[in-house]
């Protein structure tokens, strides 16, 4: 299997606001033609560390693509650097130059002087067009090696190597092909559900599998080497359904579907409706399911009752159910799902009230402590959730529990 490394260039990913997304997508469509990634590294506008990186890539990996540093200021550095750790020269093409003017040309600006360093590119590269920006990409092969020279904007660099350096490399590849497949759980801990279904994945050296926690979830990754890619998928997807079994309703998606679009597409499927109400998170419930394109068809209304006498105007949450139990409680969620579906006249609602924090804690509720309600045709109920956190993790997952729930629900009722 050959094996590819991802330099992304650029001080600005070294800041605390800019994400490095390209490498991330590049790794995906790699692995899908069987070449897998070994490294990823951000460097800096820095001449000489990134000479370092390029060689050391160069040398121990069979391909290396570049992101970003192509652009035509003084801090963009690629090409010179990338030149270097080839050992080449970089080499002026005049229709490149002409390329650039004609561009410029046609929105109705001359090309600043400074752009003319975009026409230079590593000798006996082949040039990379590019249709949606001034810089254009480069390919170069040395001792067997590929170095892949992409723009960094993600609306560049996409398209070029999909259309360009991604059929290169699957010919290069072979016929190795290696497919992922996620399994997402809710419900359960990630210790609690590799106790469960350790037993079955140890007995297979492939697919690989992994378990990755995330903030609402916790996702079981499949990864399967084949010939090809239907023999992968079919690999994955044995092992898919011996995991699904063994957690049962834990198992919200084996398809990349989020929780809300489960949720969605159940509602939509059976013809029902959904209101929601909410304290602590905000309108978050509603946000994600309204996300998902369609929604109106299932989706009514939702209420943000964040203070008491909202919960008793909007909901008709009595007044002394409140001073009784306080508002962070199973009394109060049963009352606002209640209220919500009654109001909305709707198949089912869930509300959710608790203590986001950092402050307003106690001994007995605690910052995390979470009561999700729901109100169906059958019954209304509520569950208590302690869920760790800061305030937006615990906004973000007493949303997923809530979703959860209604998913849950609906399932049982057939």
């Amino acid at each position: 299997m050959q094996t590819a490394e991802i330099v992304a260039i650029g001080s600005e990913l070294l800041t605390p606001t800019k994400t490095d997304t390209n490498s991330l997508w590049l790794t995906e469509l790699l692995n899908e033609i069987g070449i897998e990634v070994k490294l990823k590294t951000i460097v800096g506008d820095d001449e000489m560390r990134l000479e370092e990186t390029l060689r050391d890539a160069l040398d121990r990996s069979d391909i290396v693509i570049t992101t970003g540093g192509l652009g035509p200021t003084e801090d963009d550095i690629t090409r010179r650097v990338t030149a270097r750790a080839l050992e080449l020269k970089l080499e002026f093409r005049e229709d490149l130059l002409e390329d650039l003017r004609e561009r410029f040309r046609s929105f109705g600006y001359e090309m600043p002087e400074k752009n003319r360093q975009q026409a230079f590119v590593i000798e006996g590269a082949e040039v990379l067009p590019n249709p949606n920006g001034s810089a254009a990409g480069m390919m170069a092969e040395k001792g067997g090696k590929i170095l892949a020279v992409l723009p960094g904007p993600p609306r560049e660099s996409r398209p070029m190597f999909v259309n360009h350096v991604l059929p290169r490399l699957r010919e290069s590849a072979g016929t190795i092909s290696v497919r992922r497949r996620s399994i997402m759980v809710s419900g359960l801990g990630e210790s609690k559900l590799d106790e469960l279904i350790a037993p079955i994945y140890t007995q297979y050296s492939n697919p690989v599998t992994a378990t990755l926690f995330s903030r609402t979830e916790v996702e079981v990754q499949l990864t399967a080497t084949a010939p090809t890619s239907e023999k992968a998928d079919a690999l994955n997807a044995e092992l898919t359904e011996q995991i699904s079994e063994k957690l049962g309703i834990a198992v919200f998606s084996t398809n990349g579907e989020t929780m809300e679009e489960v949720v969605g597409r159940l509602l939509k499927e059976r013809g029902e409706t959904l209101a929601t109400a909410e304290s602590c998170t905000g309108g978050l419930v509603g946000e994600r399911i309204t996300e998902i394109p369609g929604a109106s068809e299932y989706f009514l209304e939702g209420v943000i009752t964040y203070s008491n006498e909202a919960k008793t105007r909007l909901l008709g949450v009595p007044a002394d159910l409140i001073s009784a139990n306080g508002a962070v409680s199973a009394q109060v969620a049963e009352a606002m799902a209640r209220g919500a579906r009654e109001r909305a006249e709707t198949d089912y609602a869930v509300s959710i009230t608790g203590i986001a924090g950092p402050e307003g804690g106690t001994g007995e509720k605690p910052v995390g402590t979470v009561f999700v309600g729901y109100a169906g045709p059958d019954e209304t109920m509520s569950m208590r959730f302690n869920l760790p956190g800061d305030r937006h993790l615990i906004r973000w997952r007493a949303s997923q529990a809530a979703l959860d729930l209604l998913r849950r629900q609906i399932l049982k009722r057939g």
